[in-house]
């Protein structure tokens, strides 16, 4: 069953990697004016959900994620509109070199082909992911969790009614429902591509243990903020406040904040004090114990992404420990400094060994669409082909494009052998 549906998601990739940017952009705006019409429909699937969640008692940051209401799904209508607003990322020219007169080469960008997608209890995910493999030119066979079934299922018809009515070919996407589903996508390399998990550190490790298929993923999302001796204490308390408290139960939220030693009589009881009016629970080192009143934080501390309002604190003895901390416990996803000091900011942003690094703001501006990408298939710590948030450009691989006009390599090889020009050249690809 699922190799059928892999086999059509192969087919239907030749067909959307030659389609125009006009088509495209046309099948978008049919989901998303579909989308528009069908709110009932959608909001009363997740309303099912959500009751049987409440049921199962599901955790209280999950059922959050869960939540799809007319909100939300204005929200990911309007990344739809935003997405038909950005150029199309097939087709473009990244490099065009004569080898010889009348030889040649380009590198274009090209889809990838199938993406697998194995994604958390947040269905607009489903409408992110989607539309973001239809605009770089890639099909893709989704699975979401299972507490958002009765929603992921409304949603994928939805956007199939649409993309039929488009003239999307058949297949293209598809939503896959169960464990098993899983397991059996993880052994289709010669259908699928790339596979893309959102989940946690053990559940990626899991995919990546099990697959020959290229993984693009991250694991934990433990970041950092650390709050310099040079910082402005008044822009230090509002972004270290934000990075934990904006939205905690996501994976670009602060999970640990670091206090420079210099400062951290200042900082830290102004901090504590608005932490305790949005209930944040707080654990700290033995230096931070001796300022503030907090639970006693352990080495799992450091270690843990808590997707909640809790947060571990530690103070250091400057720049250098704060980046040997980040370096040793981060999971590489963001994290931020906070000074005046642009030569520490230099410093922390060169040094530290993660996939998205910032100077005096919230580590929440890690995200695809805040980045103006068209939202994000997911985040990636990797450090092959995407890194940071995964939009349209790390959903596109490249090709080599050679125009000739007869040549063969006999020509270009023995005694009497043609020179290569290797002349680079500034034009796009006319093919």
């Amino acid at each position: 069953m699922i190799q059928e549906i892999a086999s059509k998601a192969r087919q239907a990739s030749i067909r959307t990697a030659a389609l125009s940017a006009k088509e495209k952009n046309h099948a978008l705006a049919a989901i998303a004016g579909t989308l528009r019409q069908q709110e009932k429909r959608i909001v009363a699937a997740n309303q099912q959900d959500l009751a049987q969640a409440q049921k199962d008692h599901l955790n209280p940051a999950l059922l959050k994620r869960l939540k799809f209401d007319g909100a939300k799904l204005k929200g990911v209508i309007e990344g739809i509109e935003s997405l038909i607003t950005l150029a199309d990322p097939v087709g473009r020219t990244l490099s065009a070199r004569q080898l010889d007169n009348g030889l040649e080469l380009y590198q274009v960008s090209a889809p990838i082909g199938v993406l697998g997608i194995i994604f958390e209890s947040r269905p607009d995910a489903l409408v992110q992911i989607s539309t973001l493999a239809l605009k770089s030119g890639n099909a893709v066979l989704l699975k979401g969790g299972s507490e958002a079934i009765q929603t992921n299922r409304a949603l994928a018809e939805v956007i199939g009614e649409a993309s039929e009515r488009a003239g999307l070919p058949e297949g293209w996407m598809a939503l896959l429902e169960t464990r098993a589903d899983v397991h059996a996508m993880l052994a289709l390399e010669g259908y699928i591509d790339l596979i893309i998990p959102r989940g946690s550190n053990a559940f990626v490790k899991y995919i990546m243990d099990h697959t020959r298929i290229p993984v693009l993923g991250h694991a934990d999302g433990i970041c950092h903020v650390f709050i310099d001796r040079a910082a402005d204490l008044e822009k230090a308390v509002r972004i270290a406040y934000d990075s934990k408290c904006q939205y905690p139960a996501v994976c670009n939220a602060m999970e640990t904040l670091l206090v420079d030693q210099a400062i951290a009589s200042k900082f830290l009881p102004r901090i504590k004090a608005e932490y305790d009016k949005a209930g944040v629970e707080l654990r700290g080192d033995s230096r931070t114990q001796n300022i503030i009143e907090v639970k006693a934080a352990d080495e799992q501390d450091w270690k843990t992404e808590y997707n909640d309002l809790i947060l571990s604190i530690r103070v250091v003895d400057g720049l250098e420990a704060a980046i040997d901390h980040i370096n040793t416990y981060s999971s590489h996803h963001t994290d931020a400094i906070v000074t005046e000091d642009s030569q520490a900011a230099r410093q922390f942003l060169n040094r530290v060994d993660s996939a998205d690094v910032f100077w005096n703001c919230s580590t929440r501006f890690a995200d695809g669409f805040r980045y103006g990408l068209g939202a994000e298939v997911g985040i990636s710590t990797n450090k092959i082909h995407a890194r940071g948030p995964v939009g349209l450009e790390g959903l596109v691989i490249y090709k080599w494009k050679l125009l000739g006009r007869g040549q063969i390599v006999a020509d270009y090889s023995g005694p009497q052998a043609k020179p290569f020009t290797h002349k680079e050249m500034n034009k796009p690809c006319p093919l």
